[in-house]
């Protein structure tokens, strides 16, 4: 398993440039962000080249799958956001699925499983990957429709897309459900990218209830070779946070 850094978690007031550059400089080799279109994507793209960094994931430009009346924009920022991914070498997009709109949750679902469905073949065509994230509702996202990553699973089944996964946040899980190594290991051909953050407070990994040395290393004996984000809002300050989880972690780190 590989550890990603977050650029706004710990640099969001950073110039992308420069943090890619201090992040490098700490021996970290994988980036993600959330809101592409804040960058210049070819000085964006030239900083990761000359670096040695590569960036992972970012967001998608449009969130509410359980809306069919937002299906068209969520489809058109798919095909925009995979343009800009193939500037920045990036192959995975994080999605939220939405708010739950208070129809029916089958209707929503069914929404869910028609946008995704929609923008799989612009996602297969581009060779990206696009990852619905299941949230917790009970202290961060109130009101959000997925918070069971067995639902999530589920609804990518149901697309039936190679090109279709989840992101499954361990510290949005343990929140909204627990049971993490076995919802991890027993669905990996479901999941492509991680996120960790301690539980409570949302703060470095070792300051939670969770040993992540157990989880990653019961992660990585399932066969897992893909990344994990270390999407938490830090207590230290970001470079002390992050040489301390390259002391505790770093086997994974590049």
């Amino acid at each position: 398993m590989k550890l990603c850094v977050p650029l706004p978690c710990f640099f969001g007031g950073m110039r992308f440039e420069d943090a890619v550059a201090k992040v490098a400089a700490l021996g970290y080799r994988y980036v993600e962000i959330y809101d592409w279109r804040r960058l210049d994507l070819a000085s964006a793209a030239k900083a990761l080249e000359e670096n040695g960094v590569t960036m992972l994931s970012m967001c998608t430009t449009e969130f509410r799958l359980t809306d069919p009346a937002f299906r068209g924009a969520w489809v058109d920022g798919i095909m925009e956001s995979c343009e800009a991914a193939a500037v920045l070498g990036v192959k995975k997009l994080i999605t939220q699925v939405g708010p739950d709109t208070g129809a029916p949750r089958e209707e929503q679902r069914a929404s869910v499983v028609e946008g995704l469905g929609a923008g799989a073949p612009i996602l297969e065509r581009a060779g990206v990957t696009v990852m619905i994230e299941p949230l917790n509702t009970k202290v961060n996202h109130p009101g959000y429709y997925l918070t069971s990553s067995e639902e999530a699973f589920d609804i990518v089944r149901k697309v039936g897309s190679d090109n279709v996964k989840v992101v499954f946040d361990i510290y949005h899980q343990q929140v909204s459900e627990g049971n993490i190594i076995p919802n991890v290991t027993g669905n990996l051909d479901l999941i492509a990218h991680l996120h960790a953050a301690g539980h409570p407070g949302r703060h470095e990994l070792q300051y939670g209830e969770n040993d992540y040395r157990n989880i990653f290393a019961a992660i990585d004996r399932a066969g897992y070779d893909g990344a994990c984000g270390l999407e938490y809002n830090p207590l230290l300050a970001p470079e002390e946070s992050l040489r301390e989880a390259m002391e505790m972690y770093g086997s994974r780190a590049g």
